[in-house]
This record gives C-alpha cells, sequence and structure tokens, in this order.
C-alpha cells in the first residue's frame, strides 16, 4: 500500500451538538402536527397545562437518555440502558415496547401526511382515501428502504430549521392576531370539560410530542464526542420542544375555543372532518382561523400544507429505518430468530424486517382509521419503554457507585454512597403512572397493548430455551452470518487513530476493505486521561490536535468514497477504550498501525503497550498494519 501524503484540512464537525439537536428536532418537532389536535380531545381548554406537564416529564426523560447514551452510546435507548442495568429479559422487554412504539410511529406519521395535503384534494382528509394515503405513504418508503435508497441527512436537517422558523412564526402571528387571555380562562371547566378521568389520560397522550427522544440515542454512535455533544442535544430539543408545545396550544385555544357545538362543550381541534372541525388536521386549523383572509391565507395554507407533509413523511421515513435498526438489533442479541437478520440477495438489506414490522404491522394499525386509539397505543409503548429508561439508570447508578463518570445527569441527592438521580426518579415515577392510567382508562390500547407484550414474550421464552439453549437472562451476541449478510455482518471496521504514519495506513487498508464490501469505518481518537485528573477535565490542546487528526481520518475516507464516523473518547487506557468501543459496537474488524520504532515490552510508547492489549483482548479480529520505515509485513488475529 503506498504511503498517503498526509494533508491539513478543516472539516466541519459532523453530528455535535447543532446537528443532532437538528437532526432530532425533525422527528420530535413533527408531532406537532398531530399531536396537538390529539391532545385536545381529552384536555379541551386544559391542553396547555397538560403539555406544560407533559414538558416537565419530557425534560426528566431526556436527562436519563443524556446520561444513558454518553455512558452507553450506542443504538437501542431503553434496550441498551436495560440491558446494562438490568438483564436480557428485561432489555427485550424495552425492545418490544420500542418496537411497538416505532410502528404507531410510523403509522400515524404516514396517517396524518393525506391529512394535510387536502389542500389540493378535500376526500384526503377523511376515511378511507386518508387510510389509502397513509397506505400509499409506508408502501413507497418500505420499498424505498428495501432497495437501499440513503436518507438525505442535510435535506432532513434544513427541513428540521425551515419547520421550527414555521412555528415560531405561527405562534408569532398567533399572539398577534388572536391570543386572548380572557378566551382562555373561559375554555377551562373544571371536572366537566375535560372530566378528570379524561384529563389524567391526555397526559400521556401529550406525550406523542416527544416522539424522537430515541434519535439522538441512536445518532450518538456518529457523534464525536458524545459525553458534550449528546446531553447538549438533548437540552436544546426538550427546551424548544418545550417552548413550541407551551406556546401553540394558547394560540390553538384562542383561535379555536372551547364552546357548544351540537350540544357538546368541545373545541373544533377535537372534531373530526366530518363534524367541521381540525383534529386530524390541527396547524391548518390554527392557520385558517388567524384572521388572515385572501391570496396570502392561501399561501401560508399551502406552505404549511405541503411543509407539514413533507415532515411528516420524513418522521414516517426515520420510524421505518428505527423499526429495521432495532429488529436487526433485537436478533444480533439472540432476542428474535437468524431470519431477522438475513438480507436482500440483491439489495443487501433487511427487508424480512421492513417488510413485517416496518410495513405490515403499521398498515394493518391505520386499517381502522381511528386516530385516537392509534394516539393511546402509542403512549402505551412509550410510557413502558420511558418507564425502563428511568429504572436502568436509577439500577447503573446503584451498581456504579464510587466509579468515575464521564457525565451525570442532574439533580442528584447522594444517600448511601450513591448519587441517586433525581430527574430519573420523578420521570420513572411519572411514566410508570401514565403507563397505569392508559391500562385503566382505555380498554382497546390496554388489550392491544398488553396483547402484543404477551406474544413477544411467550415468542422469547420459547426461541431461548428451544433454539438459543441459554438462559433468559444471558446476553448472547449471535455468530458472524455468511452469504449476502456477510456484507452487513463485515460492514464495521474500527481504525484506532493517533498521530503518524502508522494511522494513515492503517486507515487506507481499512478503507481498501470497506470499499470493496459497502462498509463503515469508525476512527476512535483516545484521549488518556491521568488517574489523578477526572475524566471530564479540560484538554484544549489535545482536544484540539485530537479533532485534527480524526478530521484527517475523514479526509482519506472520502478520497476512497468510504463513509468514516469519528469518535473521540476518554480514557484511563487507550487499549482498554478500544476494545470497550469495538465491544459495545459490535465491530467485526479492528485495524491498527504499528508506531515508528519496533515494538518491545518495555517502550512507553503509547502503540506499543495498546497494540499488545487490543490483540489479547479483542472480541473481533485484529489486522495489524506496520509503517514504512519498518519491514513491509503485517498480521491478522
Amino acid at each position: 500500500m503506498p504511503s498517503r501524503r498526509r494533508r491539513q484540512v478543516e472539516l466541519e464537525r459532523v453530528l455535535g451538538t447543532p446537528a443532532l439537536f437538528a437532526t432530532a428536532y425533525g422527528n420530535v418537532g413533527s408531532s406537532i402536527y398531530y399531536a396537538l389536535g390529539l391532545t385536545a380531545v381529552y384536555a379541551l381548554g386544559l391542553t396547555p397545562l397538560v403539555f406544560v406537564i407533559a414538558g416537565v416529564i419530557f425534560a426528566a426523560t431526556a436527562a436519563t437518555y443524556a446520561e444513558g447514551t454518553v455512558q452507553y452510546p450506542e443504538a437501542g435507548g431503553s434496550s441498551s440502558f436495560a440491558r446494562h442495568g438490568f438483564n436480557e429479559l428485561v432489555s427485550f422487554g424495552a425492545a418490544w415496547a420500542q418496537m411497538l412504539v416505532y410502528i404507531v410511529t410510523v403509522s400515524t406519521s404516514a396517517f396524518f401526511v393525506p391529512h394535510y395535503l387536502s389542500i389540493f384534494w378535500e376526500p384526503l382528509k377523511q376515511n378511507p382515501w386518508d387510510i389509502v394515503g397513509g397506505a400509499i405513504v409506508i408502501v413507497i418508503l418500505v420499498i424505498l428502504n428495501t432497495v437501499g435508497v440513503q436518507e438525505a441527512a442535510k435535506l432532513s436537517i434544513t427541513l428540521a430549521v425551515v419547520d421550527f422558523a414555521t412555528q415560531v412564526l405561527l405562534v408569532g402571528l398567533g399572539f398577534a392576531l388572536v391570543f386572548n387571555s380572557h378566551i382562555l380562562t373561559s375554555n377551562i371547566h373544571w371536572g366537566t370539560a375535560p372530566t378528570w378521568g379524561h384529563l389524567a389520560i391526555s397526559i400521556p397522550i401529550a406525550m406523542l410530542a416527544y416522539t424522537g427522544v430515541e434519535t439522538v440515542s441512536n445518532l450518538a454512535e456518529e457523534a464525536r464526542e458524545p459525553s458534550r455533544s449528546v446531553p447538549n442535544a438533548y437540552k436544546l430539543v426538550a427546551g424548544a420542544v418545550f417552548a413550541i408545545y407551551f406556546t401553540l396550544p394558547l394560540i390553538a385555544l384562542s383561535a379555536l375555543p372551547v364552546k357548544q357545538i351540537d350540544g357538546k362543550t368541545t373545541t373544533l381541534l377535537a372534531l373530526p372532518p366530518k363534524q367541521g372541525g381540525y383534529a386530524n388536521d390541527p396547524v391548518l386549523g390554527i392557520v385558517d382561523h388567524l384572521g388572515i383572509h385572501g391570496g396570502f391565507h392561501r399561501v401560508l395554507q399551502l406552505y404549511v400544507g405541503v411543509l407539514a407533509a413533507t415532515i411528516l413523511f420524513i418522521a414516517t421515513h426515520a420510524g421505518v429505518i428505527g423499526a429495521s435498526r432495532i429488529t436487526y438489533s433485537m436478533a444480533s442479541h439472540r432476542q428474535l430468530p437468524e431470519i431477522f437478520r438475513r438480507l436482500h440477495p440483491k439489495f443487501k438489506t433487511p427487508w424480512l424486517s421492513l417488510l413485517l414490522f416496518a410495513g405490515i404491522a403499521p398498515i394493518i394499525v391505520i386499517l381502522p382509521g381511528n386516530v385516537n386509539f392509534v394516539g393511546t397505543l402509542y403512549s402505551f409503548g412509550a410510557t413502558l419503554s420511558f418507564t425502563v429508561a428511568h429504572a436502568s439508570i436509577v439500577r447503573l447508578r446503584m451498581k456504579a457507585a464510587g466509579e468515575d463518570q464521564l457525565f451525570r445527569a442532574r439533580p442528584n441527592w447522594r444517600v448511601g454512597g450513591v448519587d441517586w438521580p433525581l430527574f430519573a426518579i420523578f420521570g420513572g415515577i411519572a411514566t410508570g403512572i401514565s403507563f397505569l392510567v392508559i391500562l385503566e382508562q382505555n380498554p382497546s390500547a390496554r388489550w392491544v397493548g398488553l396483547g402484543w407484550l404477551a406474544i413477544g414474550f411467550a415468542f422469547y421464552v420459547v426461541y431461548r430455551r428451544r433454539y438459543v439453549h441459554e438462559p433468559l437472562t444471558k446476553t448472547v451476541r449471535a455468530p458472524a452470518a455468511f452469504g449476502p449478510a456477510l456484507a452487513l455482518e463485515y460492514r464495521r471496521l474500527l481504525v484506532p487513530i493517533v498521530a503518524g504514519q502508522s494511522s494513515d495506513d492503517a486507515l487506507d487498508v481499512a478503507c481498501s476493505l470497506a470499499a470493496e464490501r459497502r462498509a463503515r469505518i469508525i476512527a476512535l481518537n483516545v484521549l488518556e486521561v491521568p488517574l489523578d485528573l477526572p475524566l471530564g477535565v479540560d484538554m484544549p490542546d489535545e482536544e484540539e490536535h485530537a479533532n485534527r487528526e480524526l478530521d484527517e481520518a475523514r479526509a482519506i475516507g472520502d478520497s476512497y468514497g468510504v463513509r468514516v464516523a469519528d469518535r473521540l473518547v476518554r480514557a484511563r487506557s487507550a487499549g482498554v477504550a478500544i476494545v470497550e468501543e469495538a465491544t459495545r459496537r459490535g465491530t467485526e474488524i479492528i485495524v491498527i498501525g504499528t508506531p515508528r520504532k519496533t515494538l518491545s515490552t518495555t517502550s512507553n510508547a503509547i502503540f506499543g503497550r495498546t497494540v499488545d492489549y487490543v490483540l489479547k483482548n479483542a472480541p473481533c479480529r485484529v489486522m495489524v498494519t506496520a509503517s514504512p520505515d519498518l519491514p513491509r509485513t503485517s498480521g491478522a488475529k
């Protein structure tokens, strides 16, 4: 392999805090287009208050996900936290609940796309054409993902920014044109409209507003410094979503107040299209009642309708990807059969999981055409998944008492040597009560949700005992697959990065392998922090140098046409950090370069002891490449 002359490059930090925030908001923020109407069905004039309560719960949930994701920056969210905090059985329960959430997210987002496109054709606003339109959206996205079409990340981020700006614009126009505090107070009829039962169930329903909370967790694998970017991204998402969901309902209930309609105390936000309401397209309802007329009203109506449909289409796509990703992860941990990891022989995509969990199941969910059922079913899965996540963080704090951590969310209360996470305790109690409310208040969601869990756990028990022959609570990785699945199994390569030609040569070799297999490379730079300093200590010079090395690694990958995801971690030992990262990511091969000088057991060079440790402890194959001034040999374990 000819040596590559190093280039000085200055690349934009991808998936730092701004990119993580924009990507996450693109998914979370999309829910405003249906959550507002679904919540108003139950909360009526108390909808703004309900969103405030749900926002506080979301802030606690965001803190839980921030800490868990920093500690375990891998796809999986609550399922991953549960695996490390409890065991594989609990992890399966969280993953199976997540699967339900993804299925319903796909259903809900797709179902509301035609509602907003009804600005062009009125029948799309109601059954059966909204069902047909939603099913078509799902079929299109399943086909696109099966043939391997990739999501346009820059487009998603741009639309997220435009979406947030549009929501801010509507809030501004609303406060200027229709906001009325007297109307808002007169909307409230304590105990009657809504009833106490409806008020209780409206809080978990309002959690529809936070459908994308798992997004940052999944993207953490791509983040360069999760310990910094992930918590900040969660804070920004929580703040932005809270701001919109606090203000926009105020405008909505001012424009569409609670009143007597056909002898019933309700609001147009809560009524279906057949009764002249906007439950299916609440944001268009706001636009139609801002008091704007003429050409500007039509332009604003078209703009919001097209933007909402586009955002919801992308959110549906994210749900499709999430469903296939969690399925593959579950199969990789022997929670589901091997067949769900098998790839299409031509397109090299997990076609079966896409067809079943992202296609057939969501279409079945929307067939009744009942938006209220879809909303409560989502809340069933989400509140259960969130509760497991909170409990897992509490458990992890207990297990890690006295240990050094890169990041701990706040507030905490130190008792008995444990920093008890008050946010997780509060969040777990709140989401747990919300889950119980769903069970008690909504029979359809109760029986469908419990049936889903019963089928899942029964299948898991039979599969693990008859085919895996391992305890239900033991974490077991599936063996490497062969045939077409090799492209996916061998797609993860890890290359430790340090200054010097040795890393460039290792990256050259890795890029050659990746280019042949359409694989992805993780470029890992480890900042070794001395034992007498906390892991989170500022090391500006070292960080700047490490970031330049990672920029160079990405530039080399670009020259090969290979995607290189960079990662900067802090650790006491580089070798330990490399092995842990390879284990966490399910890496198939580590490609590591030797230093310029000859390795010896007495050498104090970082790469000397690192190579030795990695060769002895790596969970996968290790390829060692030699630098130009050493004999041109290489070895593999």
